[in-house]
């Protein structure tokens, strides 16, 4: 009998919540921001991530508080995103952090810096490691929060028109290819060419340049590099993955209700995730259509992957001695780094080399 009673009162209670929900969400404010991005909605994996945001959102709050995404260019430019939201033109944005490296270097740890994190290390380190305090403690400056907004995961190395077999093939190379990547690679007689996705294409055709990277198989395949540029290298050295983020102007973020900020923790997280999985399931694909259009698929050999680490390591040292905010970010990120790497070493990647070894033993 007093069981029954239980079950009657706690579905009596569940009744209440499912009335309460809609009541809630009438009592609080109707809310409506535009959101800038630094994508095309062309590459939907990137883009999509936007519009997983702004849904749940709009979900979590009973259509209470909308944002419209904009593709880059429509509102702003795709580099003016952190301008934008700093100014206050847009509340949100979605971007890249490492496009504002021109501005400070700093920026380019809440996105990728050379021979960095893996995407799931990157995560842990932001959300668990540290690097949410010390990335909106930098961002704060600028008058933004930052929230975590997706993930490629290891990139490519690029696209070639010729064959790299030792650094000195590097020598007089023509690459698109920018921020940290592009100070390492000039070190090693790489000309480092900053050029526009849409407008990678056509200089490649034409020999304006020899060489690009981009993203990875499913986004490469779209804008066509393998027609123009055979030889597709791994790994992606400056790009051990790429996070992306959502950058919410602080002082419009202090005006939201509490549930709201809480609505956006809740979506930006879900969007994170999500493009990482999304990357995760259609770039085998792409890769293989790749290869079956006659793509040559390569490695970096070893002697230019350690010119590249020593390089990479010396450029990272001499910024953090002249500037003091890269330095407060670089020198727990190290250590992060290293502990994450030693524990990987132990159990996921021997697991991982093996299943990849055995895969291609014959049967």
């Amino acid at each position: 009998m007093e069981r029954r009673s239980f079950i009657t009162k706690a579905a009596a209670g569940a009744g209440a919540g499912i009335i309460a929900a809609p009541a809630l969400a009438q009592a609080l404010p109707t809310i409506n921001w535009r959101l800038a991005s630094s994508f095309p909605k062309s590459l939907d994996t990137i883009f999509g991530a936007s519009d997983t945001f702004t849904k749940r959102i709009s979900q979590l709050t009973g259509g209470k508080f909308n944002i419209r995404s904009f593709a880059a260019g429509e509102i702003v430019p795709g580099l003016q995103v952190m301008d934008a939201v700093q100014a206050g033109t847009v509340e949100c944005g979605h971007s890249a952090s490492y496009y504002y490296f021109g501005k400070d270097a700093t920026f380019a740890f809440d996105c990728a810096v050379p021979f960095g994190l893996t995407s799931r290390q990157h995560t842990a380190w932001y959300d668990q490691g540290g690097g949410r305090e010390l990335t909106r403690a930098f961002f704060k400056d600028y008058n933004i929060i930052n929230f975590l907004g997706g993930n490629s995961g290891t990139q490519m190395g690029g696209w070639f028109r010729k064959e790299i077999k030792s650094v000195a093939d590097l020598k007089g190379t023509k690459m698109r290819v920018a921020g940290f990547a592009g100070r390492v690679l000039e070190r090693l007689g790489v000309v480092p060419q900053q050029l526009a996705g849409g407008d990678i294409y056509p200089a490649l055709e034409k020999g304006t340049i020899d060489a690009a990277e981009w993203v990875g198989p499913y986004d490469d395949e779209k804008l066509g590099f393998f027609k123009v540029a055979p030889f597709y290298y791994a790994p992606g050295w400056w790009e051990p993955s790429a996070s992306f983020s959502f950058y919410i102007n602080i002082k419009e973020w202090e005006k939201l209700p509490k549930e709201y900020q809480a609505a956006i923790e809740v979506a930006s997280y879900e969007a994170h995730v999500g493009m990482q999985a999304e990357y995760d399931v259609k770039n085998p694909t792409a890769l293989a259509r790749l290869l079956k259009n006659g793509v040559k698929l390569r490695n970096y050999p070893k002697d230019v992957m350690d010119a590249c680490f020593k390089t990479a390591t010396q450029v990272m040292d001499e910024e953090a001695a002249k500037n003091a905010k890269f330095k407060k970010i670089y020198e727990p990120w190290k250590r992060f780094r290293q502990d994450q790497n030693q524990w990987a070493s132990v159990a996921e990647a021997t697991m991982q080399n093996y299943l990849i070894s055995a895969g291609r033993a014959p049967k």
